[in-house]
């Protein structure tokens, strides 16, 4: 009985402390007036940081972001940026001393990249912790599958739980538009479809990396509905820090050899994949494909089967990781000729890699890296990096 007593008082006390820690947290959002939640399938990193980057063109605003793509950041309103330091896995408790900190720094923007994928702690994230002003839906893609599908349509209604209530919300999201309005009429918030015809070369030109139309146009929005003119917002936007998994192109000459290497191990679901291979490989006159595969990521594997040798044709496929002999026996059944394949163990070092693919080229080459970022991805990009000329 007095153990039962005990562990009562304990749970009393447990909960008296997490009430008091909500209430603190709650008198912490009310110090910041525009909270803008950023969720979708691709880009989410790239539109927060354009999105803190547009804001910050009016002087009056203090503005904070979080992002948590490749590698999770905190940026301050004086444009400095800091790694968000993690104990452990992943939580979105984590918000919580996010939210405090941008409270602290008096923050009037707290603008934050969703970072929840199960539709549960979305639905929380959400409803309990940011409570948004502004939504902003990217877009919607097969991705994550396993936690947000089993359809590409269950996708876009879990990530409709990011939406804010009785708020507005953008989105460049064509395909599944109507279901995106629908959840966020439920909501009593306004949907915009934001569209980004009019984001062209000149101005794609000025960023420091490959930065996509429906981004800018989506970022460019937020700001607009905030007071700053476009051509203001565009000029401070230039300006932005790119994220660590950002698309960037590397051109690398050695041995009289050119190789162009795209990083878009970040685009991880087949429909972006397929996107960027078409807009710069697909011509080019020797095509490399370099697939990474993690073995947690086996339903993402499994996704871009169907696009190999279909949506994408490539001379040489270049397959990195344990899943390594399912994506070769795919390949031979889709009459691929065993030497234009070649394998390697997830424990292979990116200098192997890049003496196999100087190898295989004879003038010049043009080399995709997709799948994940994360490990052996990351280990590529940076090797490619720092022998790049561009």
């Amino acid at each position: 009985m007095e153990l039962l007593t005990a562990s009562g008082l304990s749970l009393l006390v447990y909960i008296a402390v997490e009430t008091l820690r909500y209430q603190k947290h709650l008198k912490n959002l009310k110090k910041i007036k525009n909270r803008i939640h950023i969720n979708g399938t691709r880009g989410k990193s790239s539109v927060t940081r354009l999105i803190y980057q547009g804001l910050r063109a009016n002087p009056e605003n203090i503005v904070v972001a979080k992002t948590t793509g490749t590698e999770p950041r905190f940026l301050f309103p004086d444009g400095r940026e800091l790694p968000v330091a993690r104990p452990g896995k992943p939580n979105i408790i984590e918000q919580l001393r996010i939210i405090e900190k941008a409270a602290k720094l008096n923050a009037n923007f707290f603008v934050t990249e969703c970072m929840a994928i199960t539709p549960e702690y979305i639905k929380i994230l959400e409803e309990k912790i940011i409570k948004s002003t502004v939504g902003v839906i990217t877009n919607v893609r097969e991705d994550h599958l396993d936690v947000m599908g089993p359809t590409v349509e269950d996708v876009a209604y879990n990530l409709s739980l990011s939406l804010p209530t009785n708020g507005i919300a953008f989105t460049c999201e064509e395909k599944y538009f109507d279901i995106l309005k629908k959840e966020a009429e439920k909501k009593k918030t306004e949907l915009i479809f934001v569209e980004s015809d009019f984001i062209d070369k000149n101005i794609l030109d000025n960023f420091s990396y490959i930065e996509h139309p429906e981004n800018v146009a989506l970022a460019l929005k937020v700001c607009e509905y905030f007071g700053i003119e476009r051509k203001k917002a565009l000029e401070s936007m230039y300006r932005v820090n790119s994220d660590p998994g950002v698309l960037e192109r590397y051109i690398i000459r050695e041995y009289g050899k050119e190789i162009i290497f795209y990083n878009a191990f970040a685009a991880n679901d087949p429909d972006s994949t397929v996107y960027i291979w078409e807009k710069f490989i697909k011509d080019s006159d020797l095509k490399i494909l370099l697939f990474t595969l993690r073995s947690d990521r086996a339903s993402r594997t499994e996704s871009f089967l169907p696009i190999l040798e279909e949506r994408i044709k490539a001379d040489y496929y270049i397959i990195c990781g344990e899943h390594h002999p399912i994506v070769k026996s795919h390949l031979i059944k889709r009459k691929v000729e065993p030497e234009r394949i070649i394998t390697f163990p997830w424990n292979i070092s990116p200098d192997e890699i890049y003496n196999k693919i100087l190898l295989i080229t004879k003038k010049s080459s043009t080399c995709m890296g997709i799948g994940n970022i994360v490990g052996l991805g990351t280990k590529i990009k940076e090797y490619f990096k720092a022998r790049s000329i561009v």
